[in-house]
């Protein structure tokens, strides 16, 4: 019944548009209505370019396809500006041929450009978005769109994920740079902007021509207020002032005619937004009035409950009309062939999606347009242009926040010896952040940046040019005493949730960096701190170590903009003045609750807040207490009574949501895939029962807020993690015991036996020496997950404790494990 009065409302607008259709409605019916089954359903599929060749393109006429933040041209991390047109050249040739007897439609690449077209190494490389947000400079925010378009454009690409329209209200997540604002008015004001600047004028001749690409509205919606900060979580809450939070941007983005929104792969109140039908359709499209067309996020549409990524009807019902499935394209792509057939895929719903898809494609001319090599906009000479450069240094110029300026060490006078150091002053990567060149943005020295310039060179050339001297130290050593010392420090790049974070706090009292600060402040020299970060942190040690203190953000590729502002002119006076001011409330506690708003309690410094050169400074000494327990201290226990010890937060995890945190003794996955109550041991309910259910993997993880060094533990020996439990069943499937040690670092046992072995048996205890698991990839040093559970079939366990301990016999035995 559902599906079927869904189907009357999907085909309205079809039915009432064909009545009166305008010219681009009208020949995107015309092209439909040429279209075989199998070219409707290609139509809708999105692969990226590391899985699927021009070849396999036209042989399954997909709609489109992605270079994602690990895929350029040949394979290899990034291509020249000539490489990426030859290849858009090829996609084009391969999606336009009629030889197949077949329509020809020319397929959009979409890419990543966040910050510039980031994925080029002449590209011009503008602030992340957190910057931005602090210039509150919506004209600004217009230029560096209209240069990102040109660029893009120069190397044969149509179409850009951008803007990040998140309202980030939990500064631990790892994508709190690509919002420009805890504040929704802030990133209403950039959201039309930045489309305008990317598409051009809806109302205007060359609107998605030309030099202009299409946007996307990303990603819709509450991406920015998950729980915990977790990346791709649960954004909770009543659901009018969710919308109203964290749709700001929206609403200005579709009246600027933005072409494509893109979902978001969180979810809302536990329902994910990939199949969210309500949000995604019914508030997206009959209250804020979208036009365009829906994308996923990469194969966010199999982690609603029910699908997988090659299998998953949900998600078009739903509303999206594009899936990016990078590298399960063809499965999906004869899933959703076989359901149409079938009529489990309700084909006017299909017809709907294919024409909101072409109409996009209609607009921005490519059904016109001529092979990528051969347009007037593909020219790699655009790239890094001059003039796109200093639009690029006056943004870092405007981003820079001046939090404390004691004394007025700054601006840098003319004749004095400067000395530059920390990890971040000679370094393009880590001066940029993540998504520039790839995905996370790491290794990438500066001879792979073709047009950049470090913000120690860019301190060099104005202090040579005043007469002064910048002198550069690697390890923060000098021979002569300097006037000021410059340290540039702080994150080093992430990106998405390889940057979530269970704190704020920067650096414990034992950190390299602080220990810099307070050497050159315990010789009297005047420091100037510039710090580089995609959120504010806690770094209150720091400020007192400091003269003063800079907020650079991540300013990309143009390093003299720094010093634009930090340097005077010959006769000592501020060549530019700090313009910057907070998007993002930065907080006096280091245990990261949210704070947001002007008035939020447990701030060092308020939004809105930032320095000017005529503003007095005197910060004075800031409270060193960071709330919470920054000691490396670990008396093994992880889990007491049947909840997690002091220091550590438990979860959940199934392929709909990784991270759901458990906050209480009764809980479940978001597909349900594991659950937990609490039960009876020796007190009333001191043990939790974890069950799974057996429709997918279910995860327990129990997570040390900080990482642990294992070591400090003692002055040597063996450790055993001990698990005091009670195996209600048997598991049916494969189990295993899991220790993690962070992204991509972990040790995993299969328990199987261990834990059948056990079913029946009441309450006992079990060892499993730290060895095994080291034997299997774990670094105890870095110890984040001291204990976890993970089966895909049924099983039930009843845990009251675990603990490292230290083992009874120097003689270790895995051979259960193997």
């Amino acid at each position: 019944m559902i599906r079927a009065f869904a189907a009357m409302l999907l085909i309205a607008p079809l039915a009432s548009c064909a009545l009166t259709p305008d010219p681009v409605e009208e020949r995107a019916l015309e092209v439909l209505g040429k279209m075989t089954l199998e070219e409707k359903v290609g139509q809708i599929i999105q692969a990226d370019i590391s899985a699927v060749t021009p070849q396999e393109a036209m042989e399954y006429n997909l709609g489109s396809v992605l270079n994602g933040g690990n895929s350029a041209p040949g394979g290899g991390k990034t291509a020249s500006p000539e490489a990426w047109i030859a290849l858009a050249n090829e996609y084009w040739e391969a999606s336009t041929d009629t030889s197949d007897g077949g329509v020809g439609i020319p397929l959009l690449w979409g890419t990543d450009a966040v910050h510039g077209h980031n994925n080029l190494q002449s590209a011009t490389i503008f602030p992340h978005n957190i910057g931005l947000g602090a210039a509150n400079d919506p004209d600004l925010i217009g230029r560096i769109a209209q240069v990102t378009a040109r660029e893009i454009r120069s190397t044969g690409l149509d179409w850009t994920f951008a803007p990040t329209l998140a309202v980030a209200r939990d500064d631990r997540w790892g994508r709190t740079y690509e919002s420009y604002s805890e504040d929704p008015q802030i990133v209403a004001r950039y959201s039309a902007a930045m489309v305008e600047g990317l598409q051009g004028s809806s109302d205007a001749d060359g609107f998605l021509l030309g030099e202009n690409v299409i946007a996307t509205a990303k990603h819709f919606i509450g991406d920015g207020g998950t729980q915990l900060g977790i990346d791709k979580g649960d954004t909770q809450g009543d659901l009018d002032e969710l919308l109203e939070l964290h749709g700001a941007g929206y609403a200005p983005a579709i009246d600027a005619d933005v072409q494509i929104v893109m979902a978001s792969f969180s979810s809302v109140n536990g329902r994910k937004m990939h199949g969210y039908r309500e949000l995604l359709h019914d508030e997206l499209r009959d209250e804020l009035g979208f036009e365009g067309f829906v994308i996923g996020d990469w194969n966010g549409h199999g982690e609603i409950p029910g699908c997988t990524v090659t299998d998953c009807v949900a998600a078009l019902d739903a509303g999206l009309d594009m899936y990016m499935a990078p590298d399960s394209w063809r499965g999906l792509y004869d899933n959703l062939l076989a359901d149409a057939k079938s009529g489990e895929l309700d084909l006017d719903r299909l017809d709907e999606a294919v024409v909101r898809i072409l109409k996009v494609k209609i607009r921005a001319g490519l059904l016109d347009s001529v092979k990528p090599s051969e347009r007037v906009t593909s020219d790699p000479a655009m790239l890094g242009r001059e003039d796109h450069r200093a639009i690029a240094r006056e943004a870092v110029r405007k981003s820079l926040v001046l939090l404390k300026n004691d004394g007025g060490v700054l601006p840098l006078q003319p004749g004095q010896t400067v000395l530059v150091t920390g990890s971040g002053a000679d370094s393009v990567q880590q001066q940029s952040g993540g998504w520039t060149l790839n995905w996370q943005g790491t290794g990438n020295p500066n001879d792979e940046f073709a047009a950049a310039q470090t913000i120690f060179g860019g301190l060099a050339d104005a202090m040579d040019a005043i007469g002064g001297n910048a002198v550069l130290s690697a390890d923060g050593r000098f021979g002569t005493k300097p006037d000021v010392a410059v340290v540039v420090f702080g994150e080093e790049p992430y990106a998405e949730y390889r940057g979530d974070r269970s704190d704020l706090v920067y650096e414990t009292e034992d950190g390299a960096d602080l220990a810099l600060l307070q050497s050159y402040q315990s010789q009297d020299i005047p420091v100037v701190a510039v710090f580089l970060s995609g959120r504010p942190l806690w770094v209150n040690p720091h400020l007192n170590a400091s003269d003063a203190f800079v907020a650079a953000w991540l300013p990309g590729t143009e390093g003299a903009g720094v010093a634009d502002v930090l340097v005077g002119d010959e006769e000592g006076k501020p060549v530019f003045d700090f313009a910057g001011r907070l998007s993002f409330t930065w907080p006096n506690l280091g245990d990261g609750e949210p704070i947001n708003g002007p008035d939020a309690p447990n701030a060092l410094f308020a939004l809105g807040y930032g320095l000017t050169y005529g503003d007095a400074s005197d910060l004075g000494a800031v409270s060193e207490d960071a709330g919470i327990d920054l000691s490396r201290a670990f008396s093994g226990v992880v889990m007491e009574r049947g909840d997690a010890a002091n220091g550590f937060s438990m979860y959940l995890g199934d392929s709909s949501n990784a991270n759901s945190p458990l906050s209480a003794l009764v809980g479940s996955s978001l597909s349900g895939a594991i659950s937990t109550r609490g039960v009876d041991y020796k007190a009333q309910e001191d043990a939790r029962v974890i069950e799974w259910e057996g429709n997918g993997q279910g995860v327990y993880s129990v997570r040390a807020n900080r990482p642990i060094d294992v070591d400090t533990m003692s002055d040597g020996g063996s450790f055993d993690l001990l698990i005091e439990w009670n195996v209600l069943a048997a598991p049916s499937s494969a189990m295993e015991l899991v220790l993690g040690c962070g992204e991509g670092c972990s040790g995993a046992l299969d328990v199987t036996e261990l834990v059948s072995n056990a079913a029946g048996a009441g309450w006992n205890e079990a060892r499993v020496p730290l060895a095994c698991f080291e034997s299997a990839g774990l670094d105890p040093t870095k110890l984040k997950t001291p204990f976890g559970l993970r089966s895909s079939g049924t099983g039930e366990i009843a845990i009251h404790a675990v603990a490292l301990e230290a083992s009874p016999s120097p003689q270790v035995d895995c051979g259960m494990f193997n």
